[in-house]
């Protein structure tokens, strides 16, 4: 998804929670815009982009620390980084969220 941010606007994104709970995220979002996040039992919650990036770190946070990881991504074990790919892109969102 490509994302056009013009300063003075204010668009609003579309996000779609998949079957799993999740909504995509490849991207940290400015954190004024604002996105709109469609949940599957088909309700909507407004989110700031502020809201979802601390969702998108608390999510690489709890799968760093599962996966043994240091704060910037690299194995303990091995002192090697995570490939880019291993990157947290799903993150877990229910209704409510976007004020907690």
């Amino acid at each position: 998804m490509s994302i056009h941010i013009h300063e003075g606007e204010h668009h609003m994104i579309n996000l779609q929670q998949d079957a799993d709970g999740n909504v995509r995220m490849r991207a940290i979002y400015p954190k004024g815009v604002r996105v709109n996040v469609i949940f599957t039992d088909g309700t909507q919650e407004e989110f700031t982009g502020q809201r979802l990036n601390e969702l998108r770190e608390a999510a690489n946070a709890a799968f760093r620390l599962a996966n043994a990881l240091d704060a910037k991504g690299f194995d303990r074990n091995k002192g090697k980084p995570v490939p880019r790919n291993k990157i947290v892109e799903f993150v877990p969102i229910s209704p409510g969220m976007s004020t907690q």
